[in-house]
């Protein structure tokens, strides 16, 4: 039986504002990164890059060895591995789609083509749920800009609308080597490098509306014993007053996950709805600390001026590109019907 066919792509149009439906979310993906940066990175740096697609070839080795993947058919630098991340969301933004009659609109900082979009009525006026994903390297210098920031908060003030924000990994934040190789050794993944901090313009967003969590570490969760499958999250249900994790236990299998470390003590403007099992067979600073889970997705309720609500969660649990369950799908659907 022959694959039935894709719908054909299309690219380098405007977007095309969606209307709104009642109880119809809209969802927005933002790309943090300036894909020209992080694509025209010099491959002898060791640190703060991506793989390039030839490393990834090489280290999941046969994975990528299908013609699909050749010279001829897809990009082998850097931007070969930027566009596996775009290609990873597909399944998520068809399930969200088909649950809520529109299309997820994807939007990058600054795109292949060069185009800078910051965030602003463009983005904001016909999205329900923004999803910032924090891929940006720290040395890149992406900032929110105040125009920024002002327009999230006016967006924010609009009840029922959600703000996704997901600083990935800071792996090797010390100058000790000693420690950046304990890290490396923790999670295990031959494609990061000793240091690789993410998240400069999550960051930025974060501290400008005062969200209290800083994103730390890269840690590689626990498996079930005898199996390679994730361990189940520690939930506490009775916070999680918008069912976002109804019929949820895992989220993605991923080598190296943010711990979302609280600054605060206050325990009523944010939640913490789960927290994950670390691998405690593999040595690191977080697990010698004394601790055994790790931050995984908290919620700011909406309050005060702010009508919408803030979530955090990494954005590898909106990839299939690290595998994928049907426990994690439930939690797309969730977010899909909040």
């Amino acid at each position: 039986m022959s694959a039935p066919k894709q719908i054909g792509r299309t690219y380098n149009q405007n977007h095309i504002p969606r209307p709104y439906m009642a109880g119809k979310r809209r969802f927005s993906i933002y790309w943090t990164w300036s894909y020209p940066w992080e694509a025209n990175r010099d491959l002898t740096e060791l640190d703060n890059r991506f793989s390039t697609m030839t490393e990834v070839r090489r280290v999941a080795w046969p994975a990528f060895e299908g013609s699909e993947w050749d010279k001829m058919n897809f990009l082998q630098g850097i931007a070969g591995t930027l566009e596996l991340f775009h290609r990873s969301t597909l399944a998520f933004q068809q399930l969200v789609g088909e649950t809520t009659g529109h299309p997820v609109a994807v939007y990058q900082r600054i795109d292949q083509a060069g185009y800078k979009l910051p965030i602003d009525e463009r983005v904001l006026a016909d999205t329900d749920t923004l999803m910032v994903f924090g891929l940006d390297h720290l040395v890149s210098e992406q900032e929110a800009e105040k125009g920024e920031i002002d327009a999230i908060r006016d967006w924010l003030k609009r009840e029922g609308t959600c703000l996704l924000l997901a600083p990935h990994h800071d792996v090797g934040f010390t100058a000790d080597m000693k420690q950046r190789q304990m890290e490396y050794k923790h999670h295990g993944d031959e494609l990061v490098p000793r240091q690789q901090r993410f998240g400069q313009y999550t960051r930025s967003l974060m501290k400008a509306l005062e969200v209290p969590v800083l994103n730390q570490f890269g840690l590689r969760p626990a498996v079930v014993e005898g199996t390679k499958e994730i361990a189940p999250l520690t939930i506490n249900r009775e916070l999680d007053k918008l069912g976002l994790l109804n019929g949820v236990t895992t989220f993605n299998f991923h080598l190296h996950l943010p711990h979302y470390a609280l600054t605060t003590a206050d325990t009523k403007s944010i939640h913490l709805l789960a927290s994950q099992p670390v691998d405690l067979s593999r040595p690191h600073p977080f697990t010698a600390a004394g601790n055994r889970e790790f931050n995984t997705c908290l919620w700011m309720p909406s309050g005060g001026k702010r009508g919408g609500h803030i979530l955090l969660v990494d954005s590898t649990n909106f990839t299939t590109l690290f595998g994928g369950t049907e426990s994690l799908a439930r939690f797309w659907s969730n977010m899909a019907k909040m």
